[in-house]
């Protein structure tokens, strides 16, 4: 029995069919659905025939060890365990994710992220009873602040779901244009000249503590974390492909709400040919333009077309220790939004749900490959809640690194 990508087939959903009314017709019902950033990222993309270049970036995470030791510039020994370094990795991987961050701009985040909690996500029982039902590594005192950087919602840094949400206080921490806030809590990106301070006083610009003082006192620290989780993607040896390091943590491609699952993996009919035939991936109906995320961290190997899957974009991870490819499939060609070489956040908007290739309407054709490319698929929904993907909402996503022409 012959083997084949997915395909929607529902008059619920708009199909492009080669019909430019049709095409016109998803970009206007994206900018009403999407959130705001996701809509002027279309609108950039669709008015300008500029390509703006995706960044390779060398903040690659590596194998994140179970403890780290080192010392702060006045002596003191500080060992931090894995679930602060994760956070780290978190810090890291968004700032590469970020233009205009760098290292040096990731190095001002994990100090800022250091003197605040120790990277602690820290909930604050007294002032938000309800922040101690997210995920957090302790109870904070420090009046109304929250989480790694301590940000207070009367500030206006976001609201306690937000802050109890490690990417989401990074990219607010980074700010600038794809940062949440709107540059009002100013973050790193909004301080002009922000380059050519000492980091701990870039650190304290952002915070704006009652000791401005504290933060030089961790640039060693950050400096042994940079060094010791991250690595470049390097190629292997045996021809196999891009090394991967493992993931800080794996979501749902689609934001909550925003699909029906409409195919599942598994034997069906073809409705193209009548011939009872392998659906390799999950396809998942949802309207054209809605932005598809990354499931993991990871390396883009592949962006082009091929085949019935139209638009493709593969990327490597590594999940639990084991080699895992994902595909993306039938997207429109100005719907792409990495390259080849690109490093990704989990949660990264990669690209816009399409209807290229073997396709019959807007949807995401979704295949996850675990030991790699060269591995059969298995069924993506089962994987993805088998790994505890998590289920973002718009202000988890982090933005698209770069966007592709119009073609």
């Amino acid at each position: 029995m012959p083997r084949t990508v997915g395909y929607f087939d529902s008059r619920a959903w708009t199909s492009r069919s080669g019909d430019a009314m049709a095409k016109l017709f998803g970009i206007v019902l994206v900018l009403v659905l999407a959130v705001p950033s996701v809509g002027l990222v279309t609108v950039a993309t669709i008015m300008s025939p500029a390509i703006t270049s995706c960044t390779v970036s060398n903040l690659l995470i590596g194998t994140i060890p179970e403890s780290l030791t080192t010392r702060t510039r006045d002596g003191h020994t500080v060992t931090l365990n894995r679930q602060q370094l994760t956070h780290a990795a978190s810090i890291i991987t968004v700032g590469a994710q970020t233009p205009g961050v760098g290292r040096a701009g990731v190095l001002v985040a994990l100090m800022a992220g250091l003197t605040e909690s120790t990277l602690r996500m820290l909930a604050n029982s007294a002032t938000y009873p309800e922040s101690m039902t997210y995920p957090n590594d302790g109870d904070g005192s420090d009046h109304d602040s929250l989480g790694i950087f301590q940000m207070r919602p009367a500030a206006g840094w976001g609201g306690v779901a937000d802050l109890m949400d490690s990417i989401y206080q990074a990219r607010a921490f980074y700010g600038g244009p794809s940062g949440p806030n709107g540059g009002s809590p100013r973050g790193l990106l909004d301080l002009a000249g922000w380059q050519s301070l000492d980091p701990g006083v870039a650190a304290q610009s952002v915070e704006v503590s009652a000791y401005p003082d504290r933060y030089q006192n961790y640039q060693p620290v950050a400096e042994a974390i940079l060094q010791g989780l991250t690595r470049a993607p390097s190629t292997a040896g045996d021809g196999g492909g891009v090394l991967v390091p493992e993931t800080t943590r794996v979501v749902f491609p689609l934001t909550a709400n925003s699909y029906t699952d409409t195919s599942s993996y598994g034997w069906r009919t073809d409705p193209f040919t009548g011939k009872r035939t392998f659906h390799e991936g999950s396809d998942l109906a949802a309207p054209g333009w809605t932005p598809i995320l990354a499931i993991a961290d990871g390396v883009v190997t592949f962006t082009g077309h091929r085949g019935g899957y139209g638009n493709l974009i593969i990327l490597e991870h590594t999940v639990g220790g084991e080699r895992v490819a994902s595909y993306y499939a039938h997207m429109w060609d100005d719907g792409v939004h990495v390259a080849v070489g690109s490093t990704v956040a989990a949660g990264q908007h990669i690209a816009d749900v399409g209807s290229s290739g073997r396709s019959s309407g807007a949807h995401l054709h979704l295949e996850i490959h675990p030991g790699g490319e060269a591995s059969p698929s298995v069924n993506a929904v089962e994987w993805l809640a088998e790994h505890g993907a998590e289920g973002l909402t718009g202000a988890g996503v982090v933005p698209a690194g770069c966007i592709a022409s119009k073609g």
